[in-house]
């Protein structure tokens, strides 16, 4: 019982907030001097920097989940591939993917269906090395090569067995929830003849037999809010039940393996011209919240705002329900860069890497070509200089890419409280930190909603390296990068900080990352101007 009350606990914490806790609205565009909050400047730089100013429109590629591009407040911003023909069947602009109007989806198959559910990377690596390594000891290899490998196929066996007990745990919990509220809510709502449950119908309600007064008691603890629903705290039980149902029944699962549904030679990692043209796919909540946060449209009297006004998603659905694969993202990059988009938007990683090299050679392609890729750090509050979070920056050879950032997520809370409590850190390999706590943005089927993590603060990033690109059309990635790394806001540099993880330690804010720094448009315009002027 312990466990599924510290689960309630949980869950009340973060999807029935107390009113005096609720973020500010638009609070990652509002301004730190002016609002008082912890956002990037948008609306002050739009009003008071920007407004005679001309610019071009940049293409910012989205690889992620998939884009909803009929949403009203995506529609008018998205890519459209000026050589191609709706439709039609044909590769009008021979690029070697037909019919790609809007992007391309590289976990889809030719006859039209969709990778949704997938492993994670451990559960791959496994299923791969399993037929050499089960069952065997060290002294039954004899190579360097061998024994490494053997060493690690038994960090992957540790990993895989200590996460699915983790998931498994997490699914009782929520599958307990979730049946249980199920009842109590479709009881409270017959007995009462009320459409809603709310904090006071579920008083009202005289609970008699042992599961009622279980749920009862729950159910109070989430409905603590004015106004807050026994259908709301479903919706977030159900959706934090459907996660763990994934992990459980497909991530872990040794068995579960759907890369047949897109039938690539995976072997091959040249093999690049495969999929469908769905770049929204069965699931894109995740991908159109990340484009709405970079660009949805600006003062169209609908939603919310994105921050870059003069911008076209162009969607690259690779990241399903699991670990994304790394043929898959190398083949997104590639499609991005040679498709026109100068800023790829990457909120996804992993702890394992199939194959990084193949991720390695697209990097250095986007490097070559002048693209800037933007990388969320990642959500497991783990330093990623100990811990690496795949794709990295630094390549096998041991160099970094000169075109690629690792975000870092803030909450708009002040203080001490100012790092998200779950965001990733690394002095050596975090670059900068934005807005990634409770991100009103874009979700499928003309609906917004608020969404948390290093995903969020890195298109509140790309947002503002996209405003750079296209009002200093001329900059580089290099230049952009230095830029937003030289004006991001110091305000917090020495001050002390919750660390992400824990529930007291603190520790100064430079040393969760390398500049210690905020991103911030308003004072990245400012230098960008002096920069174009003197070639800094």
């Amino acid at each position: 019982m312990k466990k599924i009350f510290l689960s309630v606990a949980l869950l009340s914490a973060l999807f029935f907030k107390a009113q005096d806790t609720k973020r500010p609205d638009n609070w990652f565009n509002l301004d730190p001097t002016n609002d008082k909050v912890n956002g990037v400047s948008t609306e002050r730089s739009y009003q008071e920097l920007l407004k005679d100013k001309k610019s071009t429109t940049v293409i910012v590629g989205v690889i992620d989940s998939g884009v909803d591009f009929n949403h009203e407040d995506l529609k008018e911003v998205m890519w459209t591939n000026p050589g191609e023909i709706a439709g039609n069947g044909i590769d009008d602009d021979k690029n070697g993917y037909i019919d790609d109007i809007h992007g391309w989806n590289f976990i889809g198959g030719k006859d039209g269906k969709n990778v949704d559910d997938e492993n994670l990377e451990v559960t791959r690596l496994i299923r791969k090395l399993k037929p050499k390594y089960d069952g065997k000891s060290l002294a039954d290899f004899s190579t360097k090569e061998d024994k490494k490998e053997y060493a690690f196929y038994q960090e992957l066996l540790k990993e895989f067995t200590t996460t699915k007990d983790k998931f498994e745990g997490g699914y009782n919990q929520l599958k307990f929830l979730k049946e249980g509220l199920t009842k109590l809510n479709t009881t409270i709502k017959e007995q009462q003849k009320v459409d809603k449950v709310t904090g006071e119908n579920l008083k009202k309600f005289d609970a008699t037999d042992k599961q009622d007064k279980q749920m009862k008691l729950i159910a109070g603890t989430m409905l603590a809010k004015d106004g807050a629903t026994l259908d709301e705290a479903l919706e977030n039980i159900n959706e934090g039940y459907d996660t763990y149902r994934s992990y459980v029944e497909c991530g872990l699962n040794l068995a579960f393996d759907p890369r047949n549904i897109v039938g690539d030679d995976y072997n091959n990692p040249n093999d690049r011209f495969y999929g469908n043209a769905d770049c929204n796919g069965p699931n894109s909540f995740h991908g159109t919240h990340v484009s709405g946060i970079i660009a949805a449209s600006r003062k169209n009297g609908v939603g919310m705002d994105g921050v870059a006004a003069d911008v076209k998603i162009m969607a690259i659905r690779c990241v399903p329900s699991g670990d994304e694969r790394d043929k898959d993202i190398a083949n997104g990059i590639r499609y991005a860069v040679d498709n026109g988009a100068k800023i790829l938007n990457m909120s996804f990683g992993k702890k394992y890497s199939w194959d990084k090299k193949v991720v390695d050679d697209a990097v250095k392609y986007a490097e070559s070509k002048g693209v800037l890729l933007m990388h969320a750090a990642g959500n497991d509050h783990t330093n990623i200089d100990e811990v690496v979070h795949y794709p990295c920056k630094k390549y096998e050879s041991g160099k970094e890419a000169t075109n690629f950032m690792d975000v870092g997520a803030l909450s708009w809370k002040p203080n001490e409280k100012i790092v998200a409590t779950f965001s990733n850190y690394g002095k050596k390999t975090v670059d900068i930190f934005a807005p990634g706590v409770d991100i009103y943005s874009t979700t499928p089927k003309n609906e917004y909603k608020d969404a948390s993590g290093t995903s969020m603060a890195t298109p509140v990033t790309c947002g503002v390296a996209a405003v750079l690109k296209s009002y200093y059309p001329s900059l580089t990635p290099q230049q952009i990068k230095k830029i937003l790394i030289k004006s991001s806001l110091k305000t917090y540099k020495k001050a002390k900080v919750l660390k992400p993880g824990s529930k007291d330690e603190l520790v100064k804010f430079n040393s969760l990352g390398k500049n210690g720094g905020i991103v911030n448009l308003y004072e990245a315009i400012k230098l960008a101007e002096k920069f174009t002027k003197s070639k800094m």
